[in-house]
């Protein structure tokens, strides 16, 4: 495993982007420098809330990768305190809208083989479900 992917850990498990204290721009995933402000920006950290609402979506039918149930949602995300993020949004195609409320939940992204490391992250589902 190659010490960059521990380094950036946090950022995969949570909705851990940066702030800019200059402009009061927030960025997903996180920036070192903020592009409005360049040098002159205040870059923090910044741990965004769980919950948005869809602004647009796309349902995948068909792709290269073999991994992932057929259909699935890729949706932009705006976030209540935040930015737009692009994520999959784990629902029926049938059930997603524009404007509909979502939350962030921990989910399983893929696995490395039968034995080999299985990969966490955020996604996202309807808010009134479970």
């Amino acid at each position: 495993m190659l010490p960059r992917f521990w380094r950036k850990i946090k950022y995969r498990y949570d909705l851990v982007g940066s702030y800019c204290e200059n402009c009061g721009r927030s960025f997903y995933p996180p920036r070192n420098v903020c592009p409005n402000c360049r040098r002159k920006s205040n870059i923090r950290e910044i741990r965004f809330g769980d919950c948005g609402k869809v602004i647009s979506y796309s349902v995948v039918h068909d792709s290269e990768n073999t991994r992932m149930r057929k259909p699935y949602i890729v949706a932009m995300i705006k976030l209540d305190d935040g930015p737009v993020i692009t994520s999959q949004l784990v629902c029926s195609p049938d059930e997603v809208q524009t404007g509909m409320r979502v939350r962030k939940v921990f989910r399983k992204y893929g696995e490395e083989g039968e034995s080999g490391i299985i990969y966490y992250g955020t996604k996202f589902v309807p808010a009134d479900s479970e």
